[in-house]
């Protein structure tokens, strides 16, 4: 096995540059040999010049760091000894774990694995994924055989899109390995960059569980105050006003309620709940909260137009803004946005609905979701204002003077304008 002490004879290839795989393989290129792989062409030669459109890295960054190179070429990877795939692993349509990406990383990974190498997952799993679903593949295309010739370590992602504070070697890395010597190494190579420390785990299946929990906790968390919400929304209550309230005693936990999206949260609970039911457990507690999140979109959707129409307006003639597309404020990521559940909604009731949103791509919005996104906002001309994300851009409009007349609506779903400002908030 390579030594973690000989810094130049590690060369490490990351496989996936989305928002986890780019600040990684920044980090690492600032001290190894370091090979940026993904196959968007696209993404590579915008890499070339520096440009990040994901927002998450500067180019000055990008382009100082010496030792990184970035590649579409699977061949540029077969010098590396280190490998680690941090590419997708989103739901299906029936909310089931897709691991294409992973099985399509992992055979291509497989193919020019070398005696000797580590290959270490980042991708969120459910537990046993790694061992069960990954080492195979690599097993069947390297002809190598796993904890003998090649070795594995598991190391979860906790990168926050769009925050500028916790970046990647500012939050505590847990690291994992496939034999106790492995385990040492991974945990001193991540601590090698991660200035906030390692959490070495007992096991990779502990290591999986662990990323796992976390966000399937938040998930729970966060259900919990939107079934409030919909509880509160039925006694007249304002929700926010309660959270307020109760937020008064020590220890009392300050969730908000709100749309659940994002490549995390809406995501990993359903890589829990399906190794849970293939072990014969239907959890409930997991289960009841995604449903409850999931549903959230349409509440909102149904609350403003029962709105319109108490105000005697007819839907079809309705022109609704939506303020944000993002999954969460200050950042261009798109992936699993709840936001489209309420465009759907509205669509499907025959309402007109303008999306704006600074901080996406309209590209990536268009070719996604087929929507136009507009750059201007018309004075005096909706009937409905949806608050969806609380982008900076967004603090300072005048919600006023966006409304068509004394009947528009305004649903503030982020709570972040003064309650005199809007008609509804979450």
């Amino acid at each position: 096995m390579i030594n973690s002490g000989n810094s130049q004879k590690i060369k490490i290839g990351i496989i996936g540059l989305g928002y986890v795989g780019l600040p990684l393989a920044i980090e690492f290129g600032k001290k190894y040999s370091t090979v940026g792989f993904d196959i968007k062409k696209d993404r590579i030669k915008q890499l070339l010049a520096g440009y990040d459109s994901t927002l998450e890295m500067e180019k000055d960054v990008i382009l100082s760091t010496k030792n990184l190179t970035f590649s579409f070429d699977a061949e540029d990877l077969q010098s590396c000894n280190i490998f680690i795939i941090t590419v997708p692993t989103p739901i299906d349509d029936f909310k089931k774990p897709d691991l294409s990406y992973l099985v399509k990383a992992s055979t291509m990974v497989g193919k020019i694995l070398k005696e000797g190498d580590i290959v270490i997952y980042e991708s969120t799993v459910y537990p046993g994924c790694t061992e069960e679903d990954c080492v195979p593949v690599l097993e069947k295309y390297s002809k190598l055989q796993y904890n003998t010739h090649f070795f594995c370590g598991y190391s979860p992602e906790r990168i926050n899109p769009g925050d500028k504070e916790r970046t990647l070697a500012k939050i505590l890395k847990i690291t994992s390995g496939s034999t106790v010597e492995t385990a040492t190494f991974v945990d001193q190579l991540y601590g090698s960059i991660i200035t906030a420390g390692t959490y070495k785990a007992p096991s990779i299946k502990v290591a999986e569980a662990a990323k796992a929990i976390e966000n399937a906790q938040r998930d729970i968390n966060i259900s919990f105050v939107n079934e409030l919400a919909l509880i509160f929304d039925r006694m007249g209550l304002d929700t926010n006003e309660v959270l307020e309230a109760a937020g008064t005693k020590w220890n009392f936990l300050k969730f908000k309620p709100g749309l659940v999206g994002g490549h995390c949260i809406g995501v990993d609970p359903y890589y829990l709940v399906h190794k849970a039911q293939s072990l014969g457990y239907s959890p409930q507690v997991i289960s009841s909260g995604r449903l409850v999140n999931d549903a959230m979109g349409g509440f909102v959707a149904k609350k403003i137009l029962k709105k319109l129409i108490a105000n005697g307006l007819q839907l079809q003639s309705c022109r609704i803004l939506i303020l944000g597309v993002t999954f969460k404020e200050n950042c261009p990521d798109i992936r699993n946005t709840k936001v489209m559940d309420i465009y759907h909604e509205l669509i499907d009731f025959g309402l007109e609905v303008e999306v704006c949103d600074p901080w996406a791509n309209p590209l990536e919005v268009h070719d996604e979701f087929d929507i136009q996104l507009i750059d201007t906002l018309n004075l005096k001309t909706y009937d409905g204002i949806i608050v969806a994300v609380a982008h900076n851009q967004f603090l300072s409009l005048d919600l006023k003077s966006l409304k068509k007349d004394i009947h528009s609506v305004v649903f503030d779903i982020k709570s972040i304008f003064d309650k005199k400002m809007v008609d509804i908030r979450l």
